[in-house]
């Protein structure tokens, strides 16, 4: 083996041991399947390995890894997205409310409730550290479109914690 080669396979192995639980957990909130979740946190790996000469910073390697592993979820579910609107009105304020802790379970239903076109924005605000610009960016929407569709998330996902602690405290 070369030393290129190799330097590959411990740069791989420290991507995996790093960053796997992440990727997962990123996968698992995309997808909202154990299954789905397993398949494209195993499918990032295997990209990042064909194109680790790519990865020129290793401080970059958590959004990179982010980045491929969203990709992937994206063109599975490219033919199965329907745009949904969550209603017009949402409040800019509601960027400073704080949402009720939830269990992962909980949480991974009401996400699971999220039309894409509003969960995968706010996952990547959230999982990958992106800016409204970056997320802007990525999915070629404008600025005022990614900031609405957090607003209208996080909106959505408060109603239903709201919903759900009701219940579950009744």
């Amino acid at each position: 083996m070369s030393s290129q080669n190799h330097q590959n396979s411990e740069d791989l192995a420290l991507l995996v041991e790093q960053h796997y639980q992440l990727l997962f957990r990123y996968a698992y909130r995309l997808s909202g399947d154990r299954t789905d979740a397993e398949d494209l946190t195993q499918q990032t790996y295997l990209i990042a390995q064909k194109k680790l000469s790519q990865l020129r910073d290793m401080r970059l390697a958590r959004s990179w890894l982010c980045t491929i592993l969203r990709n992937l979820f994206l063109k599975k579910v490219s033919q199965k997205i329907i745009p949904v609107s969550l209603g017009q009105t949402f409040d800019v304020a509601a960027e400073e409310t704080v949402l009720p802790e939830l269990n992962s379970q909980e949480l991974q239903y009401a996400l699971k409730e999220l039309p894409e076109d509003f969960r995968v924005p706010l996952l990547m605000f959230y999982f990958e550290e992106r800016s409204y610009k970056e997320i802007s960016t990525e999915l070629s929407i404008p600025l005022g479109t990614v900031m609405s569709r957090l607003a209208r998330a996080k909106s959505f996902l408060q109603e239903r914690f709201s919903a759900l602690s009701t219940t579950i405290h009744s």
